[in-house]
């Protein structure tokens, strides 16, 4: 009887949910959970603040639809200059779309330079007014290069074949019924206070896979999405040393 009574309630807690893909930024990267075939997410920390990301046109003061002359674009090429990083020196640093880098990345960073972090969060200006001013900003905090970073999650879960009993505590556990995959991805211009002359770098990109249940979804996720911060933001800091730092 208790066998009988056990296996329906195996089959009333069978739930088929679709695997599903998502990707998000990593200013805005909280999760909420798998519901309907839909991935649901949110960042609990920073829902309030989020206001979205600061465009590539915005941190180089690059206006979209301008129509610039050949001779302003030979002249500007001949003024420009490799943008160079001095060990030691004060770098202005900007996380797109948050008040404030996140501390592994400052950490990463301060290995080798002096890090003034700034608020990454849209201002709503015209490109080449933000631009000007974020440099007057770097300037005045005596900055000679500005560092902003765009870093984006994709993550794809996937049911395990112990999804039907996932609802079913045994021996004060529950079984893993979801894998998720998680890559992340992260782009960096350095901007030179001085001239405006700029460059761009992508890092490698890492990826993790872990498992999880009902009891611990939201912890995992948060868990990978951390990890796979702390390598790419240590992979991008060696990045810049050895490309850019004298």
């Amino acid at each position: 009887m208790k066998t009988n009574i056990l296996g329906l309630m195996m089959l009333t807690a069978m739930v088929v949910l679709s695997g599903c893909a998502k990707t998000r930024s990593i200013s805005n990267a909280g999760y909420t959970g798998v519901g309907n075939g839909y991935c649901y997410y949110h960042s609990s920390s920073d829902k309030i603040s989020y206001r979205g990301e600061l465009s590539e046109f915005d941190v180089l003061g690059i206006e979209p639809g301008g129509e610039p002359t050949d001779e302003q674009i030979a002249k500007t090429l001949e003024a420009s200059g490799r943008v160079a990083l001095r060990k030691g020196s004060p770098v202005l640093l900007i996380q797109s779309g948050a008040l404030q880098p996140d501390q592994p990345m400052v950490t990463a960073l301060e290995k080798n330079f002096r890090v003034v972090p700034f608020n990454g969060q849209p201002g709503g200006q015209s490109p080449a007014g933000y631009s000007k001013a974020l440099r007057l900003a770097a300037a005045q905090a005596g900055c000679e290069t500005i560092v902003c970073y765009w870093g984006t999650l994709e993550s794809a879960t996937k049911g395990n074949q112990t999804k039907a009993i996932s609802w079913l505590p045994v021996a004060g556990w529950v079984f893993p019924d979801e894998s998720q995959k998680m890559r992340i991805h992260l782009k960096v211009a350095l901007v030179d206070v001085r001239s405006g002359g700029w460059t761009m770098l992508s890092s490698q990109a890492f990826e993790d896979k872990a498992h999880s249940n009902r009891l611990n979804r939201e912890a995992s996720d948060l868990k990978q999405s951390e990890k796979l911060k702390q390598l790419v933001y240590a992979s991008a800091a060696d990045d810049m040393v050895k490309g850019y730092a004298r």
